[in-house]
């Protein structure tokens, strides 16, 4: 079958991002809605399901795995739910990580099991599969009813072009575009009747390029400490105020240095914060990044507990 082209890498410098249109104008949809009898779930036209198969590189024998790992539970409002994604989600999340698993563990012979679970997580967490959905156009597929769903789905695609490969935490791209992809590749498991290479044929061309151990980046608060600990500062991230300012501070032994609001997490604003205080600590040094020698730190960063520093806040 004919196969999608690769799309373009986005970038920082790209004239228009990727389209975040639906592929079925929404006023398409709730006409269809009102035209049929109450209840009524307009099926997804062959066409489409061609055209998500074409982007797969896959033939479903069972062309109704692919409009059920596309259902969003609000595609049935104002009816009771029927069936939506998150079973096949489900399966797709937890072959994924086992396939990721073995592609780092056989790539990577002498790694240590810290680098190797950044890497596996790199690779399928939240917002590589979100920056998947959009590059390969399936969030067009999505069949739902969400209002709120195509404006954060069109901040996202803005915000992800400032950082072509991973943002390490700086943002919160909508979840159901990770859902989609770990649903679909849910479908592709079982249509195969479990065939682990034929998945993993499908997302190693759908991922391209994956993270590497060169282009894994570093999560801010980490680095942070990393800093801090080479330079023999204090650090404490304020998170105590969240709940009431939606902001988040960094203090550098006791002098406020880095600052970020962000209202939908408190682990986004922190993040951001993070990177605020560490760029401002670059600049006031001189220095940059690649000045600075590689360290090892691979704990979470809220159990981080460096000698000469502040302990994180509790949340």
């Amino acid at each position: 079958m004919a196969t999608a082209p690769p799309p373009a890498p986005c970038t920082a410098e790209d004239e228009e991002p990727p389209s975040m249109a639906p592929h079925v104008p929404r006023e398409h949809r709730e006409q269809h809605g009102k035209d049929a009898p109450p209840g009524f779930i307009p099926p997804m036209a062959a066409e489409d399901v061609a055209a998500v198969e074409a982007v797969l590189g896959y033939d479903f024998a069972d062309k109704s795995l692919v409009e059920l790992a596309l259902t969003h539970g609000s595609f049935y409002y104002p009816y009771r739910p029927g069936d939506t994604y998150e079973r096949l989600e489900y399966l797709g999340d937890g072959v994924l990580t086992c396939l990721m698993s073995r592609e780092v563990f056989r790539t990577y012979r002498t790694l240590p099991p810290g680098p190797l679970t950044r890497l596996r997580a790199a690779n399928v967490d939240t917002e590589k599969l979100a920056r998947v959905a959009v590059l390969r156009g399936l969030h067009r597929f999505l069949r739902h009813k969400a209002p709120q769903l195509e404006g954060q789905i069109h901040v996202f695609i803005e915000e992800m072009c400032k950082y072509p490969v991973h943002s390490n935490g700086l943002l919160d791209p909508p979840k159901v575009l990770s859902d989609i992809v770990e649903s679909l590749i849910g479908a592709i498991y079982f249509d195969s009747n479990f065939d682990q290479e034929e998945v993993w044929r499908v997302f190693r061309n759908l991922a391209d390029p994956l993270i590497s151990l060169e282009t894994l980046g570093k999560h801010p608060v980490s680095e942070l400490f990393e800093f801090c600990q080479k330079t023999r500062r204090g650090v404490k991230i304020m998170k105590d105020e969240w709940d009431k300012n939606l902001k988040v501070e960094v203090l550098i032994d006791g002098e406020l240095v880095g600052s970020a609001t962000y209202a939908q997490k408190k682990e986004i604003a922190q993040n951001r914060a993070a990177k605020a205080a560490l760029d401002k600590l670059k600049e006031t040094l001189g220095q940059t990044e690649s000045e600075l020698a590689p360290a090892h730190v691979s704990e979470p960063f809220d159990e981080l507990d460096i000698p000469g520093t502040l302990n994180t806040n509790a949340s």
